[in-house]
């Protein structure tokens, strides 16, 4: 494996004299492209191209990664302008994301780089116990997936990496869809992913993004604890995520809804190993057209979840989407029972908690049901939020007893 170390001969890239220089120096990791001064030389960099960041008075502000045909045209690496992004760097990053992980938890399963939060822009690295799921989704990580995979070995002793090259993020970038096993075997079924008591199937070469997600753990705990001997629905459920959990803290039964029949299948096989099958159902389809067919069959539940796809992805969907938030709220609110429990989630950066929040309530309103919240959540500890970044705490999660 080539592990190249980036050369110190930086081509330097500078900020146009009104751009927030401050706010950059203050630790927001992103120079766009209407604050930099984009001469033909940086126009014509390759994408992913480590260069120096200077200010408007050509004060060196540290190491950044262009990709000139990006909104975001800088991602801040470094600000020491003299660090050098090689392996031993890429090392240090990780043992301290590291370090995190396994304070909090007792086994290799969790979230091991979160992008920007933990110091490498644009990386998702998820673990799997003995594999990494690395998802790239900027062009530097792209040129520098290499050194990269040299240092996780390194610092995690993982036997396998796979590259999950897929994503809107990555087409913002320009780059190709792949994946690919860069070092060891692909995995020869999805994965036993111990979770909250429940057992989860993950398909780390198939699956939705890296083939679980790690990031509603806290959540999926608070809604197992309101489930003992109750009725369980959980909509939009990938491989099970509320309703595995829900079983774990002793729930009578359990609906998952999925449009996704590989992921339903992967719910099945979770519910097997957990010896919860008998207390398991699966229902395919759109889960608006579900709701909709158990509300008209008088369908009754103790706790409902909903966690829906993000609707809002960007500013210019926020308004839509909050309306679609407000949409499920209006239809899962009647299948709860008096006294009974809705989850709602969003994974929507755009909509931020208190815009999801009024949605979520004004959809129950509209249902004619009255709620008090009793909780709310955010992505676990494994999902670190960058204060300067509101993109980074992108998940909400509101309870209600109705």
């Amino acid at each position: 494996m080539n592990t190249t170390d980036t050369s110190p001969e930086l081509p330097v890239v500078r900020l146009i004299p009104k751009a927030e220089a401050r706010a950059i120096r203050h630790g927001f990791p992103w120079v766009y492209a209407n604050e930099l001064v984009t001469d033909r030389r940086t126009r014509n960099l390759t994408p992913g191209t480590i260069a120096r960041l200077e200010d408007a008075n050509r004060t060196p502000m540290g190491i950044v990664a262009v990709t000139p045909a990006s909104k975001i045209i800088c991602r801040m690496l470094d600000q020491d302008p003299d660090a050098v992004i090689d392996q031993a760097w890429f090392a240090t990053r990780l043992t301290r994301a590291l370090a995190h992980r396994e304070r909090l938890y007792d086994a290799p399963f969790y979230r091991l780089v979160h992008a920007e939060s933990d110091g490498l822009p644009g990386v998702i690295i998820d673990r799997f116990g003995d594999v990494a799921v690395v998802q790239p989704n900027a062009a530097w990580a792209d040129v520098l997936i290499a050194t990269l995979v040299a240092a996780l070995q390194d610092v995690t002793g993982v036997t396998t990496v796979i590259m999950n090259g897929t994503g809107r993020a990555r087409t913002l970038e320009g780059l190709e869809e792949k994946t690919e096993v860069l070092v060891g075997d692909a995995p020869a079924g999805p994965i036993p992913v111990p979770m909250n008591g429940a057992t989860y199937m993950a398909d780390v070469m198939g699956g939705q993004k890296t083939g679980l997600f790690f990031d509603q753990r806290p959540n999926h705990a608070f809604a197992a604890g309101l489930a003992k001997d109750a009725r369980v629905l959980d909509v939009f459920s990938h491989v099970g995520g509320f309703g595995l959990a829900a079983l774990a803290g002793g729930a009578k039964s359990a609906l998952s809804v999925d449009g996704s029949a590989p992921a339903l299948e992967l719910a099945e096989q979770g519910a097997a190993a957990m010896g919860a099958s008998d207390r398991f159902e699966t229902r395919k389809g759109d889960a608006f057209d579900v709701l909709t067919a158990l509300a008209e069959e008088s369908a009754e539940f103790d706790v409902v979840i909903c966690d829906p796809p993000a609707f809002a992805p960007t500013r210019n969907a926020a308004e839509a989407g909050l309306r679609a938030y407000e949409r499920v709220a209006r239809l899962a609110a009647p299948l709860v029972a008096d006294g009974g429990y809705l989850v709602l989630c969003s994974c929507s950066h755009a909509a931020d908690i208190t815009k999801f929040r009024n949605s979520c309530s004004r959809g129950i309103g509209r249902a004619g049901r009255r709620g008090q919240i009793i909780y709310t959540g955010f992505a676990g500890p494994d999902h670190p939020q960058l204060p300067h970044l509101a993109e980074s705490g992108y998940l909400k999660v509101v309870v209600y007893r109705l």
